[in-house]
């Protein structure tokens, strides 16, 4: 999910693309993985809410196929990938429906490489990133935030603020690429920028009814680790296709996503042996999503053994936030905030630090390198906080952005859409 970079001025003219098969069959597979990594968040974070909310929660995930999936092709694309404007803010309106676009247009993800795909498809790999962003703070709300109002925010956040930042960082023009910003795959631009927004909107909106004095435990644990398997397997798409081709830079990073989930997924659940005095199922699918988390930034720019020391640490310091929200009892229902926002800003930092491959961080001689990541966090988090709280302000003064108490204790499962989970 990088975007590519013009060739310096004194390099030979750019060859004209020419369309590569191999390239083309591996990027309509990732874009298919990633789509695949929404029902595995809908599990994931389906069994951690209670029975009476299991539906209401996992159609959160569900529902955003239809709403971003026509969001990204009438006006996403163009918002994020269309030609400059405002100096590396936004995209023209040229792609609008994607206008211009037919089956022989070719994109080159690298200037001065022939090799070249399908516009379609990139189109359609980018619009899978924008469906599970706006799925990922839903986590943060589960349980309270009204159905209509989840639908109508969805919309306007991925217009508003995750088109905006996937152009500053991977839009061509974009004023976080021109400085120089890294995120391979979308450590700022899906994880903080989603783990930031949670963070906004669950604050706004307020806690659960209970909370915490009542018990909230996961209904059910089985789905979670299923969706835990199911993301991890989606996310192979996710980091490795942010390659855009089938090449050295792919399988590099399908390694490092194998690898720092398996240290971060070790490293909590150590952790938490050793505070708690027992290790739980879900400590352990909770530190390997957040380790994919975090290495997605840096999933094709790092070497192995720095990918394995990325996931330990991001393990470690998510269940350190987890233990923060316990202590100032704010109510990130299924810590989107703890493992997107945290694990996202530890691994765009860490990338600015380890990257050695195709790009130089702090250990490779570049310290300016750590700046320009910080940079860029502090840009896209502060946007999309601010962006948040309007677009949730203005939900709750016309519509209303939570549910009413009664229906909040019958669960949103019979309040919002009168079914259940189960009938038994």
């Amino acid at each position: 999910a990088v975007v590519p970079v013009a060739a310096p001025a004194a390099a030979p003219a750019n060859p004209a693309p020419v369309f590569n098969g191999a390239d083309t069959a591996w990027m309509l597979i990732s874009a298919a993985l990633v789509l695949f990594m929404l029902p595995g968040l809908a599990l994931f974070y389906g069994g951690m809410v209670r029975a009476k909310n299991v539906l209401s929660t996992m159609m959160h995930s569900f529902v955003v196929m239809g709403i971003v999936g026509v969001q990204w092709v009438v006006i996403g694309y163009t918002l994020s990938f269309g030609d400059d404007i405002g100096g590396g803010f936004l995209g023209k309106m040229n792609k609008f429906m994607l206008n211009g676009i037919t089956p022989d247009t070719l994109f080159q993800f690298v200037a001065t490489s022939a090799n070249a795909i399908p516009e379609y498809i990139f189109v359609m790999f980018q619009g899978m990133f924008a469906i599970i962003t706006i799925a990922l703070i839903s986590g943060a709300v589960a349980e309270r935030i009204k159905f209509s109002a989840y639908c109508i925010f969805a919309l306007v956040w991925t217009t508003l603020v995750y088109d905006p930042i996937a152009h500053w960082v991977w839009g061509p023009g974009g004023w976080l690429l021109g400085k120089g910003a890294l995120d391979f795959a979308g450590g700022t631009v899906v994880h903080l920028s989603s783990g930031v927004s949670a963070l906004a909107l669950l604050i706004f909106l307020g806690k659960r009814h209970g909370f915490p004095t009542e018990r909230m435990a996961p209904h059910n644990l089985p789905l979670t680790l299923l969706g835990v398997g199911i993301l991890w397997f989606g996310w192979f798409g996710f980091n490795a296709g942010s390659a855009v081709a089938a090449n050295g830079t792919a399988a590099l990073a399908f390694v490092t996503t194998t690898i720092a989930p398996a240290a971060a997924g070790l490293s909590w659940m150590f952790a938490e042996w050793i505070h708690s005095g027992k290790p739980s199922a879900l400590g352990f699918g909770s530190g390997v999503v957040a380790g994919l988390v975090g290495i997605t930034p840096a999933a094709g720019l790092v070497t192995p053994g720095a990918a394995i020391l990325l996931g330990a640490c991001v393990g470690v310091v998510c269940y350190l936030a987890i233990l923060v929200k316990a202590k100032l009892k704010y109510d990130d229902s299924l810590d989107a905030f703890g493992v997107h926002g945290v694990g996202g800003t530890f691994g765009a930092i860490a990338t600015g630090v380890l990257a050695t491959v195709g790009a130089k961080g702090l250990i490779a001689g570049e310290p300016k390198q750590v700046l320009t990541q910080i940079i860029a966090i502090v840009a896209a988090g502060a946007y999309a906080f601010i962006v948040t709280l309007i677009i949730a302000f203005i939900l709750d003064k016309t519509i209303g952005l939570r549910v009413e108490k009664e229906d909040e204790i019958m669960g949103l499962d019979q309040t919002q859409h009168s079914e259940s989970g189960y009938n038994m």
